[in-house]
């Protein structure tokens, strides 16, 4: 590198230089896997870094989001709720309006057009709330390749919806038994399948989770998001948002959203999954309760029971039900340039109803952790605009919400 070049990469802001060349964010990240297992990474990584600047991969990709998934997705002002709950202005990212429903498909069109690049055989993946399941099934009928995606059994019965969606794009679902049988042990099952054959298939993460080059390539796909989002509230509101909102399980919708707004004087609020309560085992909120540690081949910030080992977790939404977070939300977090805030079980389903009868859209559990957050802070800072990331629509969790929560709906509940 000649001496401008280091001048320009000296003068970047911080965020772009990272992560650095073995995949870390400050001390989070990294590739902490078995060596043969890690030169499959690093294969990945190298078509990726080459593959992702081609003309034809870029053209292809940009197509696919325009004429295929239906982007750009709108950003949206809730004058409804904002009158309902009083203060900032609401706004959403509507990525429920994204084709399958939710941001998933954003990084699952890109690991896909990468495996076709890459010539693989087989699209292997794990799934919580079963849309980034869906997203990956999708994604391998457009492009021919099949699709095998693990999911636990408890996940199963409660995201039957998308159960079906998956089985009808043709996707082998592979049922999970062991352990709490979510999200974790889903992911532990697709790692040991892709060990089977790293050479034919490519594990394509749900999140910004796992080993370098995951949480790179996913917040890169992802970013699209945060791109539109910025452009349009500029174009909606004259200026940018007060607030940016966006829940936390891995993290993938946050990071997309955030990575625009990074180097901007916007707040950034992280919605972590509180559950029933702060006693371990009861939520899955990782930034807020956990400790640094390492799983699924990165460094992080996880919960750990008292042997070290990951946590038992629980979230009322599935795609949460995690117990680590994506390393460069960690990063974020230590930093200081995140805020991270939390919603139980009980604000999220009350925000889940109150955001259906008051706009007219029903949001994933995921997402409704985001509203609930955003109606907490609203009133607090009256003069303000809040952005928030709806990730996901919620018609994979009506049967459920109405099975175990029908009595919310009752009107004195959603007031």
């Amino acid at each position: 590198m000649n001496a401008s070049s280091n001048t320009r990469a000296q003068t970047l802001p911080a965020h772009h230089a990272r992560p650095d060349a073995q995949g870390f964010f400050g001390r989070f990240g990294g590739a902490f896997i078995p060596p043969e297992l890690r030169r499959q990474m690093d294969e990945i990584n190298a078509a990726y870094q080459r593959i992702s600047r081609s003309h034809d991969f870029i053209q292809e990709l940009r197509s696919i989001r325009t004429h295929f998934q239906g982007r750009p997705t709108p950003v949206y002002y809730c004058k409804n709720l904002t009158e309902k709950i009083g203060g900032a202005r609401i706004y959403l990212k509507r990525e429920d309006l994204n084709h399958t429903g939710a941001h998933k498909l954003n990084h699952c069109m890109g690991e896909a057009l990468l495996a076709k690049f890459l010539g693989k055989k087989k699209l292997i993946a794990e799934t919580g709330a079963g849309q980034h399941g869906v997203a990956l099934a999708t994604a391998g009928a457009y492009f021919n390749i099949p699709v095998e995606v693990h999911m636990g059994e408890v996940d199963i019965a409660k995201e039957h919806p998308n159960v079906v969606r998956m089985k009808i794009l043709g996707a082998r679902i592979v049922p999970v038994s062991r352990g709490l049988r979510t999200l974790k042990e889903a992911v532990d099952s697709a790692f040991e399948s892709y060990l089977q054959d790293p050479v034919n298939s490519i594990y394509c993460i749900g999140s910004v989770v796992g080993p370098h080059p995951f949480p790179l390539m996913v917040r890169e796909f992802q970013r699209i998001v945060g791109t539109e989002s910025r452009e349009q509230f500029l174009a909606m509101t004259g200026a940018l948002p007060d607030n940016v909102v966006a829940c936390v399980g891995g993290g993938s919708n946050a990071m997309g959203i955030f990575s625009a707004f990074l180097d901007d004087p916007v707040a950034l609020h992280g919605v972590e999954p509180l559950g029933r309560g702060a006693k371990l085992g009861d939520h899955a909120a990782s930034l807020s309760h956990g400790t640094e540690g390492i799983m699924h081949g990165f460094n992080s910030i996880m919960l750990k029971d008292s042997h070290g080992n990951p946590a038992p977790v629980h979230s009322v939404a599935s795609g949460l039900d995690y117990p680590a977070v994506g390393p460069e939300h960690a990063y974020l977090y230590t930093t200081g340039r995140t805020h991270v805030g939390t919603a139980t079980d009980d604000e999220t389903i009350r925000a889940f109803f109150q955001l259906s009868r008051t706009e007219g859209i029903i949001p994933a559990l995921e997402s409704a952790h985001a509203i609930a957050y955003a109606t907490k802070l609203a009133p607090q800072n009256p003069a303000q605009t809040i952005l928030v990331n709806l990730s996901g629509r919620g018609d994979k969790d009506i049967d459920f919400v109405m099975e175990k929560y029908g009595h919310y709906a009752g009107e004195n509940h959603c007031d």
